[in-house]
């Protein structure tokens, strides 16, 4: 498509050319997902940026788990090029863009053609065993907390698309499921790919009282149920899908009504420790950096329970009184 125009409208930038452009991809989007190695942290040796076409926001995002980083072309810009604000970066990806035209004349095609998404047909629960036992008893959680917040072993689960149907069964595998049965989550420790999404949901919610003092942000449910293992009993515990997702304003509103206190406990590594700020700066949530292993649940395991709440609750303490 041959053009002269000058783009002086964001909108008609089309996203994919954001991130073609920025990120130097060596193929073009056309609705399929890119996982590449961080162009923000020179030192991640295994590929930890994604670029995923959202089918529920219509248009390219990215995510990258090694800084924490994550969001639209906007935000990928920005970020890359350390500008101080919006305006600034539409400003210069136009340019770049009408720079771009004038070099190749011609516009980018937008359209797409977006590959289908797998999707979880059907699953098949079993009963629990010596290798589930030994999986979750290295983190001192119950097989009794386990129950109450909905979680089942899986034998195997089959995902599905027009073009392609297969089935997935590996020795651990673990569905999470809300109060009245659904499942959200498959979660396949050990693998690559842990974690399969099939529904967006916070969890832990539905075990909520209101009844505690202080609600706990964790990064992800295993942390949930390793805090609720030290036996802190006036607080309760919640996780986003991963706490590189934030939880929406009107959700932080209401805990904060219903809370004498909200505050994070994330990873202790950068992403996490990222996530933490950020919440701080949205909502000015505090936050509990524990620099000790990875996670909660990695430092029971390393520690154990006693000397994990030993080392937890100064921190902790303090980010709920400040």
């Amino acid at each position: 498509m041959i053009s002269t125009n000058i783009v002086t409208n964001i909108e008609e930038v089309p996203d994919k050319w954001v991130f073609e452009y920025y990120l130097k991809l060596s193929e073009k989007l056309d609705g399929q997902d890119v996982k590449m190695k961080s162009i923000f942290n020179p030192s991640d040796t295994n590929p930890s940026l994604y670029v995923f076409y959202s089918h529920e926001k219509n248009t390219y995002m990215f995510r990258d788990f090694s800084t924490g980083f994550g969001g639209n072309g906007l935000e990928l810009v920005k970020q890359l090029h350390k500008l101080e604000n919006n305006w600034v970066t539409m400003q210069k990806i136009m340019q770049d863009y009408n720079k771009f035209i004038k070099e190749h004349g011609k516009t980018v095609d937008v359209r797409l053609k977006v590959e289908e998404r797998y999707k979880v047909k059907d699953f098949t629960i079993r009963n629990w065993n010596n290798l589930d036992a030994s999986y979750w008893g290295q983190y001192k959680i119950s097989s009794t907390l386990l129950e109450k917040y909905n979680i089942a072993a899986l034998e195997d689960f089959t995902l599905t698309k027009p073009s392609n149907e297969f089935q997935v069964k590996t020795p651990r595998m673990y569905g999470y499921f809300r109060k009245d049965g659904s499942l959200y989550k498959i979660y396949q420790p050990g693998r690559e790919t842990k974690f399969f999404k099939v529904a967006s949901y916070i969890q832990g919610v539905d075990q909520l009282t209101f009844k505690k003092s202080y609600l706990i942000i964790c990064s992800s449910l295993k942390d949930c149920l390793a805090f609720l293992t030290l036996g802190i009993s006036n607080a309760e515990v919640i996780a986003p899908d991963s706490e590189n997702i934030m939880l929406p304003e009107r959700i932080i509103k209401v805990l904060k009504e219903k809370y004498k206190k909200v505050i994070t406990v994330f990873d202790n590594d950068e992403a996490g420790y990222k996530s933490m700020l950020e919440y701080k700066k949205i909502y000015d949530l505090d936050f509990a950096h524990f620099k000790y292993e990875k996670d909660l649940a990695d430092c029971i395991m390393v520690h154990g329970v006693s000397n994990t709440r030993e080392l937890l609750y100064p921190v902790l303490k303090k980010s709920l009184s400040d």
